[in-house]
């Protein structure tokens, strides 16, 4: 979602570019893979790497190791990472070991929270960067801060946005809603896979519990990340969300998820592209984590931060009657990527 609108604007913009898709294939399941290559028009990736799953240790080994490979015959100009996966940090760490620039779609995010993954990888790979494309002022603020030079960073907005208003018709066209018997504006959202809370037996013991009563309130959809599903299982909560009628099914495709996340009355995540997303849509999130590295979202959109307490899932039928409104995040309207296209094109040149 965030490099597809980047590497659209490059072939439009100059098609004598050669472009090189590598998937890593740190998501290899085809319903978080695949499908998403698909839906976003993407073509066939020129190399899959196959890294699969593993620690974060052997995915990101494994990650670099074949990245380098590919780089090394490949040689290019620039190499183009994405978010703060383990497949971002390796790709940004084999290039910069073989002299490569490295350009990374949504720099300097922090939640300054060092216990989660994704704050080591963002933050190791902004400093391997020499051209860094930042969402928002407050992103740009982080990075000056740790001292990068301001001409490295390129305010350019949210290619995840682009992506998300590009298929947002066809999404609502698609009407997945109605798979479940729900009606536009009357039902929950729910997305949860972070190992804060997964991997916690007690917090998603609890976190099930507050979704039972919750479903009392409101009908309730939760597409289920693979990890998710496997500590509900063993932990035998499956069970007890079937019989609450909440509609737990597998994961999406992208134009389905946008779709019931477009029409939804609310949605609650521990993701952090959901929580930019339902800012841009104006649909109201809550979110279960104690700290988000996308604050814009609460300063300008339509984020509560409920902190990593499942308990209070149980306030958010009342946190729904406090009308709240979204203000436009500036430079989040659908043309981010042609920006950093535009940045890349004048740094080959």
């Amino acid at each position: 979602m965030k490099a597809a609108p980047v590497y659209r604007a490059l072939r439009e913009l100059d098609p004598s570019v050669e472009l090189r898709l590598l998937h890593t294939g740190q998501h290899y399941d085809a319903s978080m893979s695949a499908v998403f290559l698909e839906e976003l028009e993407l073509p066939a990736a020129d190399e899959l790497l196959g890294v699969g799953s593993g620690t974060h240790a052997e995915q990101t080994a494994r990650a670099l190791v074949a990245v380098e490979r590919a780089l090394a015959t490949q040689s290019p100009d620039v190499v183009v990472v994405s978010g703060d996966v383990n497949s971002t940090l390796a790709a940004a760490l084999a290039a910069v070991k073989l002299e490569l620039r490295v350009a990374h779609i949504e720099s300097g995010l922090r939640s300054y929270d060092v216990s989660m993954p994704e704050e080591h990888n963002r933050r190791l790979t902004d400093h391997l960067s020499s051209v860094l494309f930042v969402h928002s002022a407050s992103a740009a603020d982080n990075l000056s801060r740790e001292g990068i030079a301001p001409g490295c960073v390129h305010l350019v907005g949210n290619t995840m946005i682009d992506s998300l208003f590009a298929h947002l018709e066809r999404a609502r066209a698609a009407r997945p809603w109605e798979r479940f018997g729900l009606e536009p504006g009357a039902y929950g959202l729910v997305t949860l896979h972070r190992p804060a809370l997964v991997d916690d037996g007690e917090l998603l013991a609890a976190a099930t519990e507050r979704l039972v009563r919750l479903a009392d309130d409101f009908p309730l959809v939760f597409p289920v990340h693979p990890r998710t599903l496997g500590r509900l299982d063993a932990l035998g909560l499956r069970r007890r969300l079937d019989a609450s009628g909440v509609a737990v099914v597998g994961p999406l495709g992208y134009h389905d998820f946008v779709g019931l996340e477009a029409e939804a009355l609310f949605v609650l995540t521990d993701s952090g592209g959901v929580q930019e997303e339902t800012s841009a849509l104006g649909v109201r999130c809550f979110t279960l984590r104690d700290v988000t590295e996308r604050p814009v979202t609460v300063e300008r959109g339509t984020n509560t931060i409920l902190g990593l307490h499942p308990d209070r899932i149980a306030d958010i039928p009342a946190l729904l009657r406090q009308e709240r409104t979204a203000e436009p995040v500036p430079l989040w309207d659908g043309a981010a990527g042609r920006r950093a296209a535009e940045v890349l094109l004048r740094e080959l040149a």
